[in-house]
């Protein structure tokens, strides 16, 4: 074996330059593969960080139809406080749950006493929203910094909001907001702070204590629109999910249906499209990998097999198996791609390192100065790295099995 890769060594060092061009596609192919891999998984981390650490949470439970009509939130499906016990009781058992934060969601009518405009109010917890969103302070623009997110009769508003309202951190506004049982009542607030959107110009979410929520609302009882939660691990949405699924499957309403519904980021937020876009970009990148190593592998290979006809036809006259031939062709694709693949991981790898040294930032919605921190895991490497040798080992094939299959006195009768 020793002595097959030796020679497989020679005879390609026998032609250097078409060599070193051919190691030098594949090089570039598996550094271009790997910097796309570790540079846009970086960006699909922040984007999904985003969304889930400033507005959704990883996970939320909700009342069983909440969802399908979220955008007229609607108040006659909120979570009665002895479901929402129950529930709380579900998520306490579950050890991948690191944080949990109840939410009261309604649209109100919000006023500076002389101009007045539609708002998205969040009724939260502040130590718990604080919690399970870790980036919502982030986004604060103006106004009291530390301390809880905001305390009673205090309203954090959209920027979008003050500026069109010409309001700021300080001023006294009011919240006008229709009740299930159908009256209106309203509320003053002082303005805590504007919220910088996390999604794009069009965010109206504005936040208050949820205390102040259901005085607002002149609720009876407790209720809640929504529980959101953190996980420990994000990537362990979907066995958690499978787990809670399980555990809350026995609430069932008046119709024997379930009570509450389950629904991870994925399924509340349109960002998820852009995630699985960026995926199949990624495999796409991929595929153009394998068509330039098939490509300029079995180009190298054709080409040492025509160039070398008479050579094959003397050591298969000398009594050389077709089997030794066939794996000696074959071990010289297989040094292209172990040789092209070897650098190239070293070579991104290497520009991994400087972009993590060099601080690259970018911006995604409103958020400016995002970094971007590019990443790349070894189940990538080793996936990728496999990949191209056996696409090398197989445009290898065709030419090694034609070399093995010459006839002696053919191939030394050709000019």
């Amino acid at each position: 074996m020793a002595k097959l890769v030796q020679l497989a060594a020679r005879n390609l060092m026998r032609y250097r330059r078409r060599t070193l061009l051919t190691s030098l596609l594949i090089i570039m192919g598996v550094a271009a593969v790997l910097l796309f891999v570790a540079i846009s998984g970086s960006f699909k981390q922040m984007m999904i960080g985003q969304i889930t650490d400033s507005m959704l949470g990883h996970m939320q439970v909700h009342r069983r139809g909440y969802v399908a009509s979220i955008e007229s939130l609607p108040l006659n499906l909120n979570m009665p406080p002895s479901l929402v016990g129950r529930i709380k009781q579900a998520l306490d058992h579950e050890p991948a749950i690191a944080a949990t934060a109840p939410r009261v969601k309604f649209g109100a009518m919000f006023s500076n006493f002389t101009e007045t405009t539609s708002l998205r109010v969040n009724g939260i917890e502040p130590a718990a929203e604080a919690a399970v969103l870790p980036l919502l302070a982030g986004r604060q623009l103006d106004g009291a910094r530390g301390g809880p997110l905001l305390k009673r009769g205090e309203i954090l508003v959209p920027v979008l909001v003050s500026r069109g309202l010409k309001v700021k951190a300080g001023d006294t506004v009011v919240l006008v907001a229709t009740n299930k049982d159908g009256s209106v009542n309203g509320k003053t607030f002082v303005i805590r702070a504007a919220l910088e959107s996390a999604t794009g110009p069009g965010g109206r979410d504005g936040y208050i204590h949820i205390e102040d929520a259901r005085e607002l609302l002149r609720m009876s009882q407790p209720e809640v629109s929504e529980i959101a939660m953190r996980l420990k691990d994000p990537a362990q949405v979907d066995r958690v999910s499978a787990n809670l699924e399980a555990a809350l499957s026995d609430m069932k309403n008046k119709e024997g249906r379930s009570a509450v519904e389950l629904h991870s980021w994925e399924r509340l937020s349109p960002f998820a499209n852009i995630a699985r876009m960026i995926d199949v970009l990624t495999l796409a990148i991929k595929i153009m990998l394998v068509s330039i190593v098939l490509v300029s592998v079995m180009n190298v290979m054709v080409m040492a097999v025509y160039e070398r006809i008479r050579e094959i036809g003397a050591i298969a006259a000398i009594g050389t198996p077709p089997r030794r031939i066939l794996a000696l062709f074959l071990s010289e694709g297989l040094m292209l791609g172990i040789v092209g693949t070897v650098v190239g991981v070293v070579l991104s790898l290497g520009i991994i390192y400087a972009l993590n040294v060099w601080k690259i930032t970018f911006s995604f919605g409103q958020q400016q100065g995002l970094l971007l921190a590019p990443s790349i895991t070894l189940q990538d490497v080793i996936t990728t790295a496999i990949m191209v040798v056996a696409v090398a080992i197989l445009a290898s094939l065709q030419p090694a099995w034609k070399a093995s299959r010459m006839d002696p006195i053919a191939a030394l009768r050709h000019v």
